[in-house]
């Protein structure tokens, strides 16, 4: 649902739709105190899902519910709830219909428990594939079959005599290609993606009789390129119709520092099993450089955001049975804007190198909710979860060279169901879960001669026949699949 206000109707500037795209899935043991910044509804798929997660199938439930697995990794201090030494590989698949690529993560994670020391490892080979970008001719393998390497490890330890646990952990990314980019060069003939995401994190942990406390420190940073090459239809023959080319290059950079902080709390209630939890997360994230997305058509210089999240969880945990809801509530606020790069003369006066030419503030009112339960058995076990996340926000957008402002409101939903099955043996513990997120897809530009949709299927793009963006969202949908395996095999 969109609307748009023009508050001056003398505006004729296209709106920056899509000016942060926070790519970290909404599901990911990293992903659990960096809140998303999702301007359009790309299908970005589970790319940084690379490590096991005893609640998948239970839409990732998490505030008082614990995951002993993948715990480790959002606060390295709660690894004391590692019990024993274990291996785990958890392949991992994930695809987007309607043709739009998918990856494959092969990792392999040790947890270790040694006396009061706990920690782990874990690194994994992924190949990811986007969707064809040509469809007459073979895309070039770099295009087609991408390989990103993740490696992470964290330590920690018990205090002695007490209830709390410090830990430290690290996570690099090496990528060649990050999920849903392409989506946001319409027309592009080549992509060419290079970077890296690093986070580093500190916790502190209180494991009490009834009460238990938590907080996380993060610092995380995305660092990528993208080589965008286009190919412009200068000229037609009229006789042969055969098109005439003009190739042009841009060099675009992503560039994103976070600073952020998590505190967890949950309590055990008087009813047997039952629990209740509240976190509250804070980001601080500055964008030195915010990629030029064909879908915004306007350069990006600067931009910072405060993104918040208080969220509140209830489970139970009796005999064999775990049940868990969350619910999260994320307010946001991003500023952006575009500098001068020369003198100009406005309506307004006179912008001197390096003042705002166009300034962009966005307020989000995001939603997240979250249930799932899990029943085992003596040897099998499944689990059903389902996940909701609605996103909503406001543009207000001045343009200081024509003296002109806009209003622009976008929301969306996406549903993703999940279900798993266990079995349990003396030697080794077998998990299959599978996710499948809906409202997610293709987004364009709503434009009269719908050009941008045009763009977005069109091989070749043209300055001749493609519009800048200066409509309402478009969406064309499809779903992500995603299946993760995962075998854990003790050490002793």
């Amino acid at each position: 649902m969109s609307r748009n206000t023009t508050r001056k109707p003398q505006y004729r500037i296209p709106a920056p739709i899509a000016i942060l795209i926070a790519f970290l899935p909404t599901f990911s043991p990293l992903g659990a105190q960096l809140i998303p910044i999702r301007t359009v509804p790309v299908a970005s798929g589970d790319q940084f899902l690379t490590v096991p997660s005893e609640t998948l199938g239970m839409a990732g439930t998490t505030i008082a519910v614990d995951d002993s697995i993948a715990d480790l990794w959002s606060n390295p201090a709660k690894g004391v709830f590692i019990q024993e030494s274990v291996i785990i590989g958890a392949p991992t698949f994930y695809g987007v219909s309607e043709d739009g690529g998918g990856g494959k993560t092969f990792p392999f994670t040790g947890l270790l428990r040694d006396g009061a020391w706990f920690g782990g490892a874990s690194v994994a080979l992924q190949q990811l594939s986007g969707g064809p970008r040509v469809p007459f001719r073979p895309g070039r393998l770099s295009e087609r079959s991408a390989r990103n390497l993740y490696g992470r490890a964290a330590i920690g330890r018990k205090l002695a005599d007490s209830d709390w646990s410090v830990g430290l952990a690290v996570f690099r990314a090496g990528l060649t290609m990050m999920a849903g980019v392409d989506q946001l060069y319409a027309g592009a003939d080549r992509i060419d993606q290079q970077g890296a995401v690093t986070d580093l994190r500190a916790g502190v942990f209180r494991d009490g009789e009834r009460d238990r406390i938590g907080l996380t420190l993060i610092h995380n940073r995305v660092s990528m390129e993208h080589e965008v090459r286009y190919a412009d239809i200068v000229a037609r023959d009229t006789v042969t119709w055969e098109p005439t080319f003009e190739f042009r290059e841009e060099l675009n950079e992503d560039r994103t520092r976070t600073l952020g902080g998590h505190f967890e709390w949950d309590r055990k209630l008087g009813a047997e099993g039952w629990s209740i939890g509240a976190t509250l997360t804070a980001n601080h994230k500055s964008h030195p450089k915010i990629p030029n997305y064909e879908i915004q058509n306007i350069p990006r210089d600067p931009g910072t955001t405060w993104a918040y999240e208080m969220g509140f969880g209830i489970g139970r945990h009796r005999n064999s049975t775990s049940f868990g809801i969350d619910v999260a509530y994320q307010p946001i606020w991003s500023h952006t804007w575009q500098e001068a790069d020369r003198r100009m003369e406005t309506p307004g006066g006179v912008l001197e190198i390096g003042d705002m030419t166009i300034e962009n503030h966005f307020t989000f009112a995001n939603v997240v909710l979250r249930s799932g339960i899990s029943r085992r058995y003596d040897r099998f076990g499944f689990q059903l979860g389902l996940e909701a996340r609605s996103y909503a926000y406001h543009l207000e957008q001045d343009d200081h060279v024509e003296a002109t402002s806009r209003d622009q409101d976008e929301a969306w939903t996406e549903w993703t169901p999940s279900f798993g099955v266990q079995f349990r043996s003396s030697d080794f513990e077998l998990h299959s879960s599978t996710r499948i997120t809906s409202g997610t897809g293709f987004p364009g530009i709503d434009d009269f001669f719908v050009q941008e949709e045009m763009a977005a299927a069109e091989p070749l793009s043209s300055p001749d026949f493609i519009a800048a963006p200066r409509g309402a969202l478009t969406l064309r949908d499809v779903t992500v699949l995603t299946h993760q395996i995962w075998i854990r095999v003790p050490i002793r």
